[in-house]
């Protein structure tokens, strides 16, 4: 006789099992535990072999019991379901997970074999890349190493391949603190209670994410759900956003940065801040964060909630491309913006007499320069340039004003008064005749080719 397979028994109940089912929800754990294990009418249909539902010896129907608790008493506690509302939506507790059999084993323990904890300390395994993430591996090996609060036994730590362990500040903390490090996809194969991440950039599977009994934390710098991504703290200061903050989250797999909010802070963003001083402040906020959640970890996970369907925006890695100034597009703040966003990643880039310039140093022009007769006498285009004596700096024309720049790399590195001359001076004295506005940067346009290998991987 042909056995049908398990799904079978989630998709059908036979009316024999009805009375069974029909029962008074259990008042605990201990109760369904004891209805299932007890004597009721079969759950099999008859063309099913028994030997598919055969329960364990000593222990209630494994196939039975995740029967009733699908049928009979809908979304488990703690997770499970999809409604809104704290808790749903979430992975089984560590409790649920092996009344149904999902960790692999039983009395408590989780896939390997080892018992759940029920509080601290706990053993993490870090997923890692960048500064971000190195002051949350910091914040976790301090915790580790204060033996009186007792929240983390063992820490280890995963990070991707590199050449070069100082381009990867996570690896370069975790060998100078003599942590087990792995690499990408290596996760070792040791017992862990939970999973930490912070800008890793890798979507990490279901599977990867079960093998945890508490899941996998995320600590995302924005306020999901606005500014899911890779790149949350760029766009934060690329689009002026002038309120930002951290957002401790449970992994989900498939889709990254739409689980549910374990905790959420926010800080307002200091006027002209650059990509690099909110990091330094959201670093710090996201760490002292996840030491919070930790402290309380199964009631965090318990007093989770749904991320809001509106508000919604992405925050997409940052490519070379986006560093070409649209003289004609952007205005003067768009610019500033885009310098304090990218700056210290990739330069802002143009194009001066088919040679691409790089503008090192970008700068906002005094009120006071905006007045000089030259600016305001004479016609001129967006991208044109202007050297102004008095303040040593370039002054380039943008779609609604002026910005400066104090400094350039073409071929080296030079100066506003260096590239005056060395080539705006030159320039006018061959071209005597000629205006203003001819002696001018132009939109650097990068072939696609040239745009996907330039592509700068700018996680948080």
């Amino acid at each position: 006789m042909q056995q049908k397979s398990r799904g079978h028994l989630n998709r059908q109940i036979p009316s024999s099992a009805a009375p069974a089912i029909r029962q008074a929800p259990p008042q605990s754990l201990k109760d369904l535990a004891h209805r299932v294990s007890s004597p009721a009418p079969p759950l099999l249909p008859s063309s099913c072999s028994p030997h598919d539902n055969a329960p364990a010896q000593g222990g209630p129907p494994a196939e039975a019991m995740r029967v009733l608790v699908r049928c009979c008493w809908g979304p488990l506690p703690g997770g499970g379901g999809s409604g809104g509302g704290g808790g749903a939506g979430r992975r089984p507790s560590p409790q649920w997970r092996t009344l149904l059999g999902l960790s692999g084993s039983s009395g408590g323990e989780d896939g390997r074999g080892a018992r759940v904890r029920e509080k601290p300390p706990w053993r993490v395994l870090f997923f890692g890349t960048d500064q971000f993430a190195r002051e949350t591996l910091r914040a976790l090996q301090a915790a580790r190493e204060n033996k009186g609060e007792e929240l983390i036994e063992n820490l280890e730590v995963v990070t991707v391949p590199s050449p070069s362990p100082k381009r990867l500040p996570v690896k370069q903390y975790a060998v100078q603190s003599q942590l087990p490090v792995y690499e990408w996809p290596d996760v070792g194969s040791g017992e862990y209670d939970v999973g930490v991440v912070a800008s890793f950039g890798r979507l990490l599977s279901e599977a990867l994410i079960l093998k945890f009994p508490y899941g996998i934390l995320n600590v995302h710098p924005s306020c999901l759900p606005r500014w899911r991504g890779p790149a949350p703290i760029i766009h934060t200061v690329l689009h002026g956003d002038t309120v930002a903050g951290v957002t401790i989250m449970q992994i989900r797999p498939k889709r990254f940065d739409v689980g549910p909010i374990l905790k959420q802070e926010t800080v307002p963003v200091p006027p002209k801040s650059t990509t690099k001083d909110l990091e330094a402040v959201l670093s710090r906020l996201g760490a002292n964060m996840l030491i919070s959640v930790l402290k309380t970890l199964p009631e965090s996970l318990n007093n989770g909630r749904q991320q809001p369907a509106e508000g919604v925006t992405h925050a997409p890695k940052i490519s070379a491309a986006t560093s070409c100034i649209k003289w004609e597009e952007q205005t003067s703040e768009q610019i500033f913006r885009l310098h304090r966003a990218i700056g210290n990643i990739i330069p802002l880039q143009t194009l001066w007499m088919n040679s691409t310039i790089k503008l090192l140093d970008v700068v906002e022009v005094n009120s006071s320069v905006l007045t000089d007769p030259k600016l305001t006498g004479q016609a001129v285009i967006p991208g044109s340039v202007i050297y102004h004596r008095q303040s040593q700096i370039l002054l380039v024309c943008c779609k609604d004003g002026w910005i400066g720049v104090r400094s350039v790399m073409l071929k080296k590195t030079l100066t506003a008064t260096d590239f005056y001359n060395g080539y705006l001076h030159p320039w006018y004295q061959k071209n005597s005749l000629a205006q203003p506005s001819q002696c001018r940067f132009q939109t650097l346009r990068l072939p696609l080719k040239k745009k996907q290998e330039k592509k700068i991987v700018a996680m948080q």
